[in-house]
């Protein structure tokens, strides 16, 4: 399979919901925040639901299985948050 160099240099090790905003902890210690209102399953969903965030593809992507909703994060860091 082939990866973008971006998809292997930026890997989550940590993500939570916190005040109406995604929250990534990077494996290089950086944080990435987005609001839950730029995606329409986040904005609709409960706080239950948006907290209940699967790490996958080895830190490359993000799974909400209460939402059925996947984002990358080179696409998150590219402003590309679903609809």
């Amino acid at each position: 399979m082939r990866y973008m160099v971006a998809e292997l240099m930026f890997k989550v090790i940590e993500a939570y919901y916190e005040n109406g905003k995604i929250c990534l902890l990077m494996s290089d210690h950086k944080e990435i925040r987005f609001p839950v209102d730029v995606n329409t399953k986040l904005k609709n969903a409960t706080d239950q639901q948006r907290n209940n965030i699967e790490i996958i593809c080895d830190g490359t992507g993000l799974h909400w299985p209460d939402l059925d909703e996947d984002l990358s994060v080179t696409g998150i860091i590219e402003g590309k948050f679903g609809y």
